[in-house]
């Protein structure tokens, strides 16, 4: 018997954060150790008259999919070969009504060893894929969402038995209640309070133990980011004017960057571009990265993550950059709703703690302490 939380995501997925209708394309991006949610997905499409396409690829386009597969192209392919371009990956981000992306990764670690440079060049060669990607989410003609389903990887990088990380992973989605739909209406309508307060603020200035920021936001829009994208979601989001970020920032948690974690990372801004940067922990990959285009030394997004059922670090960025009383910051590419203009191949996101004093002003006005908004 499916597990009922299991199908209540799926209804989420479906129905909520994608709401697909009759005769959408609808591509389901995923592995087979997510098959359970997989096939009651598939059925909820189904049942809501659109066309369900199985596609078994990475969440991320540009390794493939199936376990091993990855590592071995990564390690072993040419540059020639590196830098081709999935035309399967191709249609879908042209052409489909919704993607529905689920992680479910077997072994979180496999490309630890990889070169940097090799990511880096195959990134690269999607560029113009991710931006057709920006391009038509931000115009609503691609509804898309990922979320995650537990194995005993994810589990072990929280630090979690399965049953432990499989019942915080349905209680952040509020699968384990009888209307889970209800529940993201619900934080809809708290943060859309807080993202109309800021429309038309002009300048941010973040400041605490471990960040002393300021950044431009005139003509930007916040994002208010309800589960429609993200499943689990809880964060308000938007793009920094590009060369507006001075200061410094040092990162409370682990950067992590297909499988590797970049530890005690700091980084210091002058006209909104990353002049110094440090790592205690694969400062090589981290340099590397910066280096990736015109676009990846700058910041595409700021947000505040606002979700308090997402208590702990886990190692995976769809749940961490949520943590309520946290900040986290996006090298690269922004997300063109916002208004953002920063165009890269990289949306690198890193996380400040800010529940031990840290500050937000917004027009000089305290908006934010220690992990609480101030309205």
């Amino acid at each position: 018997m499916t597990d009922q939380r299991i199908s209540n995501l799926a209804k989420v997925l479906v129905a909520y954060s994608t709401k697909v209708r009759k005769n959408d394309l609808v591509a389901i991006v995923g592995r087979p150790t997510a098959t359970p949610l997989i096939q009651e997905i598939y059925k909820e499409v189904l049942h809501s008259g659109g066309y369900p396409y199985l596609v078994p690829a990475s969440i991320r386009p540009f390794v493939p999919g199936y376990e091993g597969l990855d590592q071995i192209f990564l390690s072993e392919a040419s540059d020639d070969q590196l830098k081709h371009v999935d035309f399967f990956w191709k249609k879908v981000i042209e052409e489909f009504d919704v993607r529905i992306a689920i992680k479910s990764h077997f072994n979180t670690r496999s490309l630890s060893n990889v070169d940097p440079s090799r990511i880096r060049l195959r990134q690269q060669a999607f560029k113009d894929i991710q931006k057709t990607f920006m391009e038509r989410s931000a115009s609503g003609a691609l509804r898309w969402v990922g979320t995650l389903f537990p194995t005993q990887a994810f589990a072990q990088e929280a630090d979690m038995s399965l049953k432990e990380l499989s019942d915080f992973v349905f209680r952040s989605t509020f699968c384990d209640r009888e209307d889970p739909i209800s529940e993201w209406n619900r934080i809809h309508d708290e943060q859309q309070v807080l993202v109309d307060w800021l429309s038309g603020k002009k300048q941010l200035k973040v400041i605490g133990p471990n960040v002393d920021l300021t950044l431009t936001i005139e003509g930007r829009e916040f994002i208010n980011s309800d589960g429609q994208r993200n499943m689990p979601s809880g964060e308000i989001f938007t793009g920094p004017v590009e060369d507006s970020v001075e200061g410094w920032v040092r990162f409370t948690y682990p950067a992590i960057y297909m499988g590797n974690e970049v530890e005690g990372i700091e980084l210091r801004f002058e006209q909104g571009k990353v002049v110094e940067a440090s790592a205690k922990k694969n400062e090589a990959l981290l340099l590397s990265m910066l280096d990736t285009d015109e676009g990846s030394r700058y910041l595409g997004e700021f947000a505040i993550g606002t979700n308090k059922g997402i208590d702990r670090f886990i190692k995976d960025i769809l749940y961490d950059e949520k943590i309520g009383g946290t900040i986290h910051l996006a090298l690269g590419r922004g997300y063109l709703e916002t208004g953002s203009q920063n165009m890269s191949s990289i949306h690198w996101d890193m996380i400040c703690d800010m529940r031990d004093g840290g500050q937000i002003y917004v027009d000089e006005e305290l908006f934010y302490e220690s992990g609480e908004f101030k309205l």
